[in-house]
């Protein structure tokens, strides 16, 4: 945290005494709801019609905004924009010589489409749905509800009340929350942050834990379920995920946060813009400090985030930002265990919990820090041609910690991290042109290059003088470490093992190289639209392997796979309704995990291109009044490669050896050559009956069922191959998903300042985790309902107060959240709900709670 704090204070002195630029003439205001309550974050573009530069802003969190060094004349073009609403425009404006032209707008009608210029930096790589003339199937999440709604919990949570998503975990720990959509997990649906991919290259998998800041930075979040709208060959399986962050604030302002929470969850925010500054700089910091118990036992955890952005407008062509954002946090984890022990012990029960050396101990513990930095650039050359890129490089320290026990006949206890560093560079550049009144076109590319280091490395000796291990060919016999290292994630960087020694279980670097090229063509006349879309691909994998090679022999064939996809669609608008249909196609290459079997060199024969066809049909209509959306789909996907884990009983031990598997420790299963076969059908609605009342519903009923015979490799927590099996899973229910949910929300505006707003959503036929022999398991049906009461006072001009209290789960509802087994009920089996309570779940959260207060200047 000192640390943290350290760089947003040198961030903030090194400009803090230059003061803003003396304009020739501005556009300022405050922009409002027609409820009268101010509106932050709403952007404003003002154009000069006759060269085309353009000027922009955002307001701040008491809705005002300035947009200066504006010459005198015209005519100028302001559009002010938010998410939500109807765009407001203002035509033929004239200024002159040092005026302040004052506005002040007000939305007075909504659209649940609409997001104009909410993207300031980096317009032409950022794929919101807006930039897209051809419909799609979607739902954004504005920043105010971002910043309402998340409180305590990861980022995932404000996508919780739109269809066809299911967000579980968050029982697990501190940013251990996972995401389906459309029944697809968080490694087949693509995310992306300001236009850069974020899956992990080497397995396609996010880890929130990394991303805890986003719910901090987010200007907007959307979900495009589906084939999506970005250009990049990304792995949109479910759909794609936008994170918008927060551009350089154009306005002098800051704001101090904190928070609180059940479980002694404590967390606080300060940040501060410059402004425009002379020098044509502007600079945006925050930093904020977390803590807290958890909710399951034994799972505490804190850490930092930190932003930083400067934003330099060089002239009226060329702008550039610069943004560096990091989250370096630990925290313990919670896992499934039997439900008997949850009924007996209470839905806190963690069954990682441990006595070691007479201590109660939770010894799984994540711990990690992932700074990543992007450099948008934008071009305007023409008014008919724009270039937008961005370089971004990311570098990761950090691991995953447990008990294990040493290779002596005495089998030492000793802590130890299995490591996962990484080094990640890669530009993308997209180069659009407006061919016609009618027609877009748009061509870029995308490189990547990718580095990742795995090994294991001592964290606690537990009180011995040393451990033995072995394994390494290159030293044979057993080896003795006495080292041990941090799992304090600022202190990664420099205390990591040099020595083979102290290297233990493997070995090995990860080498990823990615070359892409994407085009478009849009058209649109008359309410009449149409799009196609097609990327290529080049995907270079490799490894080296120090463990289980001798030195300089273990160096892998280079395995290089050719992807491609391709897209269209089509619309048709007429009046209010909108018809379209998108119909799309991916060949994409596997993942380097699924490529090398066993974490050796040996090329795996199963690891093909996975083939995906997704084909969506879908009706909007939209009025002042009433938003409503209507989705039709089917995806279709063959040669996939699944994984899932479950922990060891008895049964497993017997079965497996007791060398090689014990009670609590964890079994993954890997499946090559599943074909997957999902459709369904989504509702969205918003209505706007009253002035001072939105309502607001969701639906999605699919059926997602797995389709021929599988390869199944069973490890244990070493690698070590456990067993081979062919597996036929036609007709087997695709789990850790509910298959149909619905719900509905209101928002009620009592006064000025002071709002009221309820959730509730509804889960069926959800199933567990896919086990090793066995189908997947239904789990009961459950409801939630979740509450929260805002109100906002402006304490002056300029200073206003804000006050947040949430409350989720409000009815304290008792429930399943996922399973990873589904065992052979015997006689004597006990039952709740009608699930066997051996099978190992993990429960939801009860009642939970958190409130905020924050002081805006």
């Amino acid at each position: 945290m000192k640390k943290s704090l350290l760089f947003f204070a040198l961030a903030v002195a090194s400009y803090g005494t230059i003061h803003a630029q003396t304009t020739t003439s501005s556009v300022t205001g405050v922009v409002k709801q027609s409820t009268g309550q101010t509106t932050t974050g709403a952007t404003i573009k003002v154009t000069h019609q006759s060269s085309g530069a353009t000027f922009s802003g955002s307001a701040d969190s008491n809705g005002q905004f300035n947009i200066v060094n504006l010459q005198e004349g015209g005519p100028y073009k302001i559009e002010v924009t938010y998410i939500g609403q109807k765009p407001l425009v203002y035509e033929n404006v004239f200024l002159k010589a040092g005026q302040a032209l004052h506005l002040d707008p007000v939305f007075a009608e909504s659209s649940s489409t609409n997001l104009g210029e909410v993207v300031v930096v980096g317009r032409g790589l950022i794929d919101i749905a807006e930039d897209r003339k051809t419909p799609i199937a979607v739902s954004t999440i504005s920043q105010q509800e971002i910043e309402e709604k998340v409180g305590a919990q990861d980022i995932t949570a404000t996508l919780a009340n739109t269809p066809s998503v299911y967000v579980t975990s968050q029982a697990r720990g501190f940013g251990e929350s996972s995401m389906t959509t459309r029944g697809f997990d968080q490694s087949n649906t693509a995310f992306l942050l300001n236009g850069q991919p974020i899956n992990g290259m080497d397995n396609g998998r996010v880890f929130w834990s990394n991303w805890s800041g986003l719910t901090d930075i987010a200007s907007l979040v959307q979900i495009q379920r589906g084939l999506g709208s970005s250009k990049l060959a990304i792995s949109s399986v479910g759909g794609t995920t936008n994170f918008v962050t927060k551009s350089t604030d154009m306005k002098q302002s800051g704001f101090i946060k904190t928070t609180i929470g059940n479980d002694m969850f404590v967390k606080s925010t300060i940040a501060y813009n410059t402004g425009l500054m002379k020098s044509g700089f502007a600079v945006s910091a925050m930093v904020t400090g977390w803590q807290g118990n958890g909710y399951m036992k034994g799972t505490e955890g804190a850490g930092q985030n930190y932003f930083l952005s400067v934003g330099y407008k060089v002239n009226e062509k060329h702008n550039l930002n610069l943004m560096v954002t990091g989250a370096p946090q630990w925290h313990n984890q919670g896992y499934t265990s039997e439900l008997s022990n949850f009924l007996k012990e209470g839905r806190k029960y963690n069954d990682n919990i441990k006595i070691i050396n007479g201590v109660e101990t939770n010894p799984r513990k994540n711990y990690y820090h992932k700074p990543v930095a992007n450099l948008n650039w934008d071009w305007t050359i023409d008014d008919k041609s724009s270039l937008s890129t961005v370089l971004y490089a990311s570098m990761a320290r950090g691991g995953g910690q447990s008990l294990r026990n040493d290779a002596s006949k005495e089998k030492v206890p000793y802590l130890a991290a299995d490591v996962n560093n990484h080094q990640w560079y890669g530009v993308v550049s997209n180069y659009n042109r407006k061919l016609n009144d009618n027609l877009n076109f748009n061509i870029g590319f995308d490189l990547r290059d990718y580095k990742g280091e795995h090994y294991r490395q001592v964290t606690d000796l537990l009180g011995a003088p040393s451990i033995s291990h072995k394994d390494n060919v290159n030293l044979p016999g057993l080896t003795v470490t006495s080292n041990q290292y941090s799992t304090n994630p600022w202190k990664t960087w420099s205390d990591k093992p040099t020595d083979a020694k102290d290297r233990l279980a493997w070995d090995y670097e990860q080498i990823i190289r990615y070359a892409g090229l994407f085009g478009q063509i849009e058209y649109a006349k008359d309410g009449f639209t149409a799009f196609a879309q097609g990327s290529v691909s080049q995907q270079h994998n490799s490894r080296n392997d120090v463990f289980l090679y001798k030195i300089g022999e273990g160096k892998s064939e280079s395995v290089n796979n050719f992807g491609y996809n391709a897209k269209g669609g089509l619309s048709y608008t007429l009046g209010g309704h909108t018809l379209f249909g998108n119909a799309g196609y991916y060949s994409r290459q596997p993942y380097q995990n699924n490529i090398f079997m066993n974490y050796k060199n040996d090329v795996n024969p199963y690891a093909v291109n996975e083939k995906i066809l997704g084909l969506e049909l879908g009706y909007k209509y939209n009025s002042r009044y009433f938003d409503l959306s209507v989705n039709a789909y089917r995806t279709t996907w063959a040669d996939r490669t699944t994984g899932s884990s479950f922990t060891a009983t008895q049964k497993e031990v017997d079965k497996y050896g007791a060398d090689l598997v014990q009670v609590g420790s964890l079994i993954y299963n890997t499946n090559y050559g599943v074909k997957q076969d999902h459709q369904g059908v989504e509702l969205e609605l918003l209505t706007r009956p009253f002035s001072f009342l939105q309502l607001k519903g969701f639906g999605s009923v699919g059926k997602w069922v797995y389709d021929g015979e599988s390869n199944t490799i069973v490890r244990n927590e070493d690698r070590v191959v456990l067993e081979n099996k062919v597996r036929d899973l036609t007709g087997v229910k695709v789990g850790d998903a509910a298959q149909t949910s619905f719900g509905a929300g209101a928002k009620v505006f009592i006064i000025k300042g002071l709002s009221v707003d309820a959730d509730y959503r509804r889960y069926e036929r959800l199933y567990g985790a896919l086990p090793s022999n066995t189908p997947t398991m239904k789990l009961p049906n459950y409801d939630l309902l979740d509450a929260g009461i805002s109100y906002r006072v402006a304490v002056s001009e300029k200073n206003a107060i804000s006050f947040r209290v949430n409350m989720n789960n409000v009815l304290d509802k008792l429930y399943i959240s996922e399973a990873t087994s589904n065992v052979e009920s015997k006689a004597g089996a006990t039952y709740w709900k009608g699930i066997d309570t051996s099978n190992y779940v993990l429960m939801g959260w009860g009642r939970t709670w958190n409130a905020s207060v924050k002081f805006t200047f």
